[in-house]
C-alpha cells in the first residue's frame, strides 16, 4: 500500500512539475501582461526585468511609452506593445506631430527594445467625447503613415484598445453586433484594420458581466469551471465560458461589417482579487480560478468555437496592484503580484519573489503545485 501512494505521490508530482512548467512556457507564448504604473509603491523597470523573465513573460503592454521602461528592458528579448493616450489624440492627427512622436518614443528604442505595435487611445470610442471620437481613426492613420515613411511599418503596427461594450448585440455570439450609434465610427476603423493587417483590440472582462447580474449569470460559466454552457442556436456551437463567447460575438459584428480577414486579440482581461461590498465575486479565490483556467486554456492552444484554429491572443489585466488607480476598491486589485514581487495568489508561481533567484523560485512553484495535485487525488 505505501508503494502504490508512494508511486501515485511520484507520479503526480510529475504531473504537477510539468503542467505548472507549462503554465510558467504559456506566459511567454499565448499570454502577455499589463504593466501599470498608476501606483507610489512599485519595483524599478529593471527589477521588473528580472521578475518577467523569471516566469517567461515575453510579451507586455505599456499605457504609455514610458522611457526607463524601455530602456531598461534593452535586450531582454521581450516584446512590446506601447500606447499614445487619450490625450494625445488630436495631435496626432498632425502627420508632423506623430512622425516626431514616433523619432522620440519609438525609433531610439528599436535596436534593443521590440516594440511591435502602438495602441492610439483606450477605450475612446465609449467615452463621451465626440472630438475624441471623431478624431480616432485620422490620429491611427497619420501614426501608420508616419510609421511608413521612417520605414517602420513592417515592424510595428498600429491598433487602439475597445471595451467590449462597443456591442450592442452579444447574444447568441453568431449575431454580434456593434452599437448603432458608434457604427459610423467603428465602420471605417474596421476597413483601416483590415487594409493594414492589424489586429482588433478588445477588452474583455466577464467580471463586469458577472457583478452586474450574480442571479442570472454562472459563476462557473465565468471562471472557465465545469458547466453546461451555453448553445448558440444560429450555428449549434457550444460556449463553456464568456470570453470566448465575447470573443466570437466580436468576430460576428466586424463580419456584419463585410470583414473576416481581421483577427480579435483581448487587449486586457482579469479578476480582481479583493472589491467593494457590492462588487460580488471580487475575491481572491475567485481571481485564482479565473487566470488559472485562462492560462490553463491558452496552454491547451486552443481558439474559440468560431475559430477553433486560430490561437487566443491575451494579455492579462494586470501585473502588479496599482495602490493609486481611482474608483472602487477592484481597481487596486487586479494585480498578479504584490509590489515586493510576491505572488498575490497561486496561479504557478506562488512561490516566486523579486529578488530570489529565478531557477530556485521555479523549482519551489512546480514542486509544490505537484503535492497539491497529489493532495487532490488522493481525495478522490
Amino acid at each position: 500500500m505505501a508503494v502504490a501512494v508512494f508511486s501515485r505521490f511520484c507520479c503526480c508530482l510529475a504531473l504537477g512539475v510539468l503542467f505548472s512548467g507549462q503554465i510558467l512556457q504559456t506566459l511567454g507564448v499565448g499570454v502577455g501582461i499589463n504593466y501599470g504604473q498608476i501606483a507610489n509603491n512599485l519595483p524599478s523597470p529593471t527589477s521588473v526585468v528580472k521578475l518577467l523573465q523569471s516566469i517567461n513573460i515575453s510579451r507586455v503592454k505599456l499605457y504609455d511609452a514610458d522611457p526607463k521602461v524601455l530602456t531598461a528592458f534593452g535586450n531582454s528579448s521581450i516584446d512590446f506593445i506601447i500606447a499614445i493616450g487619450n490625450e494625445n489624440i488630436l495631435n496626432m492627427t498632425d502627420p508632423t506631430k506623430a512622425q516626431e512622436w514616433l523619432k522620440q518614443n519609438v525609433q531610439p528604442y528599436l535596436h534593443q527594445t521590440q516594440i511591435t505595435c502602438v495602441t492610439v487611445g483606450n477605450e475612446v470610442l465609449t467615452t463621451s467625447d465626440t472630438v475624441l471620437m471623431e478624431n480616432l481613426l485620422p490620429a491611427m492613420q497619420s501614426v501608420y503613415q508616419a510609421l511608413v515613411a521612417l520605414g517602420l511599418d513592417k515592424q510595428v503596427n498600429i491598433s487602439s484598445a475597445h471595451s467590449v461594450a462597443i456591442l450592442g448585440n452579444s447574444y447568441p455570439p453568431s449575431s454580434g453586433s456593434f452599437r448603432e450609434d458608434l457604427a459610423e465610427y467603428i465602420h471605417p476603423l474596421v476597413n483601416f484594420h483590415s487594409e493594414i493587417n492589424s489586429p482588433f483590440l478588445i477588452n474583455a472582462y466577464p467580471f463586469f458581466a458577472y457583478k452586474g447580474n450574480p442571479d442570472r449569470i454562472s459563476l462557473e460559466y465565468v471562471l472557465f469551471q465545469d458547466n453546461p454552457g451555453v448553445t448558440d442556436p444560429n450555428t449549434n456551437l457550444t460556449y463553456d465560458n464568456m470570453l470566448y463567447a465575447q470573443i466570437d460575438s466580436v468576430y460576428a459584428a466586424i463580419k456584419a461589417m463585410g470583414h473576416t480577414d481581421i483577427d480579435v486579440a483581448i487587449s486586457e482581461t482579469g479578476w480582481p482579487s479583493k472589491g467593494d461590498p457590492d462588487e460580488t465575486g471580487a475575491t481572491l479565490e475567485n481571481a485564482a480560478k479565473y487566470n488559472r483556467n485562462l492560462l490553463k486554456r491558452i496552454a491547451m492552444n486552443q481558439g474559440t468555437p468560431m475559430k477553433p484554429t486560430v490561437p487566443i491572443n491575451v494579455h492579462v489585466f494586470a501585473l502588479f496592484n496599482e495602490d493609486l488607480k481611482p474608483g472602487a476598491t477592484s481597481e487596486r486589485n487586479y494585480g498578479l503580484f504584490y509590489p515586493d514581487g510576491t505572488p498575490v495568489y497561486d496561479i504557478g508561481f506562488q512561490d516566486h519573489v523579486l529578488l530570489s533567484s529565478p531557477s530556485s523560485a521555479t523549482l519551489m512553484a512546480w514542486s509544490r503545485f505537484g503535492i497539491l495535485i497529489f493532495a487532490m487525488v488522493m481525495m478522490i
